[in-house]
């Protein structure tokens, strides 16, 4: 019994190792309300970017500025209602990443 489980162990293991991950990884994402949503490149979010120390490099990617996270739907925003990559740590609703308009 333990030989055949010898045997079928590794051939799991293979078979698991040659089976690619095509399975896209997607950020979370969060339902905003920013006061303005601009492109990474421009002046206020790069003062915004810079004040805090994130560096996106050459990427241009729409941002909100003065977010807060939107907890129920339906609610009255008052700025631009937007969907937005979550943030991996809090930046006390100056800037929010990849942020997209939506209608909710």
């Amino acid at each position: 019994m333990f030989s055949k489980l010898a045997v079928f162990v590794p051939l799991l293991v293979t078979l698991a190792a040659a089976i690619p991950n095509t399975v896209p990884i997607t950020p979370p994402t969060s339902d905003q309300c920013c006061q303005s949503v601009v492109d990474s490149n421009s002046t206020a979010a790069g003062a915004v970017l810079a004040g805090l120390g994130i560096d996106l490099g050459d990427i241009t990617v729409p941002v909100g500025l003065s977010c807060s996270a939107i907890t129920v739907a339906g609610s009255n925003c008052g700025g631009i209602t937007t969907r937005c990559d979550a943030p991996e740590i809090a930046w006390q609703g100056l800037i929010a990443i990849n942020c997209i308009p939506i209608t909710i």
